[in-house]
């Protein structure tokens, strides 16, 4: 044991003297993902508060024909600016990407309007563009809350109440919470932290494995009155200690940049304070055996750094597989699901942030599975270090 401790401190001595190690265990991995999520989300949110806030204009040919439709667009936020001379000329503009929206009105839209006629407007817009179709959208809606008041009147000039239009009333009842809300955007944060934990310690596996079969210092190392399974233990050791600080960062990082995220004006309160980052700490360490034995094999088996970094970009993308699945399908926590390394914990992780009550046996089953392939994959490491052509 005493032996194994001191492999382990030679090797973190070592890397805390490697800039690269230091840059990827303490400053990319936990440091990128809440910046570009924090970015990420800050964008959408304020690009979505400024689409309802924000002025649109929207030039509409034949303006002349209808007079009240103008009035309406304007007093809805909507800018009624001259337009093209034709239609043509219309779709010309937005497929050049001079206009988002135009607005046609036909010359006989007023009579079809007199002669109780469903009258036809005109949409232009390129749906191909995400800011086109959300103006449209915004377009859209006004032309139909126009045409809901236009049909209501003619009802009510007739003596008829505009309710035989809905025989019935739909009352939706949202049983969510705000935390339960927070987690459609903070869901994936499970995966920044796994990609934080695995760059913590991709630089240091590949150090201690094809870094020093290049460098030509693993034959001496061989030679000392080590053996190699006490040897394999020291390294898998130090990779741990790099992958749990830069972990531990990444959540502290997180739980700091959500405090500068507006979701409070979209109805979201996330819960993700100093005990949920503490919770999440020990729920993802069962990870950090699994994924230092999982890059210390892959790298054994490459001649070269270069190899290794190559090898070790396909392990950092694996675990994220089924979190995007499970992402996709919206599966919710099932037994079976956690004895998957990474999707367990990450459905757990997406309890915590709803604040939802979290099942004992789940979080036993995926620690307990989890580290129980780590532990296996540690094994097949010493076994390799074994080998008689390691050196080669």
């Amino acid at each position: 044991m005493r032996t194994a401790l001191t492999v382990f401190a030679k090797e973190v001595i070592d890397n805390f003297r490697d800039r690269r190690t230091l840059a990827s265990a303490l400053i990319m991995g936990p440091l990128f993902g809440p910046m570009l999520f924090a970015f990420v989300i800050n964008l959408s949110i304020e690009r979505s508060l400024d689409d309802i806030d924000r002025s649109l204009q929207v030039p509409v040919i034949g303006q002349q024909h209808a007079p009240n439709l103008v009035r309406y667009l304007n007093s809805h936020n909507i800018d009624v600016a001259v337009g093209p001379e034709t239609r043509d000329a219309a779709m010309q503009a937005v497929t050049a990407g001079e206009h988002d929206v135009i607005v046609i009105i036909p010359e006989n839209f007023g009579e079809q309007l007199g002669e109780a006629i469903p009258a036809r407007v005109e949409l232009i817009s390129d749906q191909a563009n995400t800011q086109a179709e959300r103006d449209a959208r915004r377009v859209r809606t006004a032309l139909h809350s126009y045409s809901q008041e236009i049909a209501t009147m003619r009802l009510v000039a007739r003596g008829v109440s505009p309710q035989v239009l809905r025989p019935f009333n739909v009352d939706e009842v949202d049983v969510s919470t705000p935390s339960g809300r927070s987690a459609i955007l903070l869901g994936m944060m499970s995966y920044f932290f796994i990609f934080a934990l695995l760059m913590g310690g991709m630089y240091l596996a590949i150090d201690t494995t094809a870094g020093e079969r290049e460098r030509g210092s693993l034959e001496p190392l061989l030679s000392l009155p080590v053996t190699r399974d006490q040897l394999m233990v020291g390294k898998i050791a130090a990779t741990c200690l790099f992958m749990a600080v830069s972990l531990l960062l990444s959540l502290c990082s997180f739980y700091v940049a959500l405090n500068f995220m507006p979701l409070e004006q979209l109805g979201m309160t996330p819960n993700f304070g100093p005990r949920v980052v503490v919770a999440a700490f020990l729920v993802l360490s069962p990870f950090i055996l699994l994924g230092a034995s999982l890059m210390t094999l892959v790298a054994s088996f490459t001649k070269s750094y270069k190899e290794a970094q190559t090898w070790l970009s396909v392990v950092l993308v694996a675990p994220t597989l089924p979190i995007l699945i499970v992402s996709i399908l919206t599966l919710r926590p099932q037994l079976e699901f956690m004895f998957v390394p990474s999707l367990s914990q990450h459905l757990i992780l997406v309890d915590m942030i709803k604040n939802e009550p979290i099942n004992a046996l789940h979080v036993a089953i995926s620690a307990g599975s989890t580290l129980a392939i780590g532990a296996l994959l540690t094994w097949i490491c010493a076994r390799l270090y074994r080998r008689e052509g390691l050196l080669g």
